[in-house]
């Protein structure tokens, strides 16, 4: 008989797998032109395996979006706030190239179709996050008088969303150059100058934070989505099995 903790585990890397599949299909054609049979097809579980997971395909799309929240770590520590700060941008930035399920969960944030999803989480854990970074380092004294902490957050995050949604549509548009732009031109009117000459706000920004985190993460980062469709395809029979429950709805 088959152990629990095998079972548990082949339970997660199923559910991983199908949502990196989903995210895959809803990056590339957005919610509405999204099928079930394409993320199945891509995630090599079966369709009772999908639903064994996700009640619908407003569920799963809900669970893509919400992995945004959930995304660890956000940030390192440094010995300023402001570069922490400055940090949240750019891992994320290196994320959204890296990780299949972040630029899915953003393209769905940002897009205007099944309106009965909830895309307000995102925002909401951007904003509340960088607002604490931020007066935290207003009570170091890092920030200039003027700096309100919560209006200066709402402004990044939604500054930063428009940003993603322009590099989406511009071809040749590099995200994270953009995103360094938006950080190096923003910095030195919130900041005071001892710690603006400090800060590192260049391209790559997000990979340096996280490889001086753990060298191996961030080359994990980029062979990550692949290793799991391997995982899956080589234990796709039996872990469908495990995990399809009778009477499953159809697609």
């Amino acid at each position: 008989m088959e152990r629990p903790m095998v079972k548990q585990d082949r339970a997660v890397r199923t559910r991983q797998a199908i949502l990196e599949a989903a995210a895959t299909v809803f990056e590339e054609r957005g919610y509405d032109a999204a099928k079930l049979t394409d993320i199945v097809k891509i995630a090599q579980v079966t369709k009772g395996a999908l639903y064994f997971h996700f009640d619908s395909k407003e569920d799963l799309a809900q669970a893509v979006i919400d992995a945004q929240v959930h995304v660890e770590p956000t940030h390192t520590p440094q010995e300023f706030k402001a570069q922490e700060f400055v940090d949240v941008g750019m891992i994320f930035s290196y994320r959204l190239k890296h990780d299949i399920l972040m630029r899915g969960s953003a393209r769905l944030t940002l897009d205007q179709t099944g309106r009965s999803l909830a895309r307000s989480g995102p925002f909401h854990g951007w904003i509340d996050l960088n607002s604490g970074i931020l007066a935290e380092a207003k009570e170091r004294g890092e920030l200039l008088p003027h700096v309100d902490p919560v209006a200066t957050a709402r402004l990044v995050v939604g500054a930063y969303a428009g940003i993603n949604l322009m590099s989406q549509t511009l071809q040749g548009s590099d995200l994270d150059e953009q995103v360094s732009t938006l950080y190096t031109l923003l910095m030195p009117s919130l900041v005071i100058p001892a710690v603006a000459v400090l800060l590192d706000t260049l391209p790559g920004r997000g990979g340096r934070a996280l490889g001086a985190l753990a060298p191996d993460l961030t080359a994990a980062a980029a062979v990550a989505p692949q290793e799991e469709a391997t995982a899956e395809a080589e234990g796709d029979c039996p872990s469908c099995r495990a995990d399809a429950t009778p009477g499953a709805p159809a697609a």
